[in-house]
């Protein structure tokens, strides 16, 4: 007998998530049917857009998320005891899959490298980063790339991917000790947001020519000051809006329209799974060298224990992470 722990959500959001919104149940799963493999969970994701993925869920649906698990039991050749897999199995402990929408690790996959990276600078987030800044945003060597939420999951990815590839960052994060972190991954510029006098200043003495690309993690009152800084042709990859996610209030009004106009500006708003097939499997094998070879580092950000969830989750929307939140089932 295997019993499941789930976090469900009890009450939808209004503002920004308490406690009171999740609730913890536990079920009695049934035995396998051929075809069939029991999951147990390793490593959780929490992740802004479950923020506003949630509205889609029915209240007392379990949450939604990705998820690093191992097959305990199966009656499934293509995925026998032992594999390990990237799913969107939800907050649970353990499930049961027919193998759809199972992914094994890649098979190159280093034995030095934790498996918790496959939910992070070698897996959702770092392919956002990926395909935002090399295919949204196009950028090219001696570029000059701004990116918000700089010390985040996707946004360290970005700016060390940029450096890679021959541009200037400039990253901006919410507190000193993310501002460090920047530097230590190569950002040419960093700066924390909430304590410089003018944000418009800080930009304009990063980079006093303006920016050829913009990497929106943020939205809001950031994105309208980056905006008019933007070099003629700019590209704008609209990634997350984090700043609007638990607002009650009116949001924010949009950017200024003749900055976008005069100044050409191209915004795209986009979704990683976009990405599919053998673009996404170059793209993960691309970030797995890199991070194996040290040209990208990462930070993990990890909670201990299945129940921490919802805090960990609450913790990583006020700021509290750098790199990824992560829970350690």
């Amino acid at each position: 007998m295997v019993l499941a722990k789930s976090w469900t959500l009890k009450k939808h959001f209004e503002g920004f998530p308490t406690d009171s919104n999740f609730e913890l149940k536990t079920t009695e799963l049934p035995p396998l049917n051929n075809g069939e493999v029991l999951l147990e969970a390793l490593f959780l994701s929490v992740d802004p857009y479950m923020r506003i993925a949630s509205k889609r869920l029915k209240e007392g649906d379990k949450m939604m998320g990705e998820q690093v698990a191992r097959v305990v039991e199966s009656k499934n050749p293509a995925f026998p005891t032992g594999t390990v897999v990237v799913a969107l199995l939800g907050w649970t402990s353990h499930s049961i899959s027919d193998g759809n929408g199972l992914r094994k690790l890649p098979a190159e996959w280093p034995d030095k490298l934790p498996l918790s990276l496959a939910l992070g600078t070698v897996g959702m987030p770092g392919l956002t980063a990926y395909f935002g800044l090399l295919d949204i945003c196009g950028v090219k060597g001696g570029e000059t790339v701004m990116v918000n939420a700089a010390a985040g999951a996707v946004g360290s990815v970005v700016g060390q991917i940029a450096k890679l590839k021959g541009c200037k960052v400039v990253g901006a994060a919410g507190s000193d000790e993310k501002v460090n972190y920047l530097k230590k991954l190569g950002f040419d510029v960093a700066f924390n947001y909430k304590t410089v006098k003018s944000l418009e200043e800080a930009l304009r003495t990063a980079s006093p020519d303006g920016y050829d690309c913009y990497f929106d993690n943020v939205g809001g009152e950031f994105s309208n000051t980056v905006i008019p800084q933007m070099k003629t042709f700019g590209r704008i990859a609209i990634c997350g809006a984090i700043s609007q996610y638990n607002l009650t209030g009116p949001r924010s009004q949009g950017p200024p329209p003749e900055a976008v106009i005069y100044q050409q500006v191209r915004m795209e708003g986009f979704l990683v799974t976009r990405w599919q097939g053998d673009v996404r499997q170059k793209a993960l094998i691309d970030l797995m060298n890199w991070v194996s070879e040290g040209k990208i580092q990462y930070h993990e950000y990890i909670h201990e224990g299945f129940e921490k969830m919802p805090a960990t989750f609450m913790g990583m929307l006020k700021g509290e992470n750098l790199g990824k939140a992560i829970v350690k089932a």
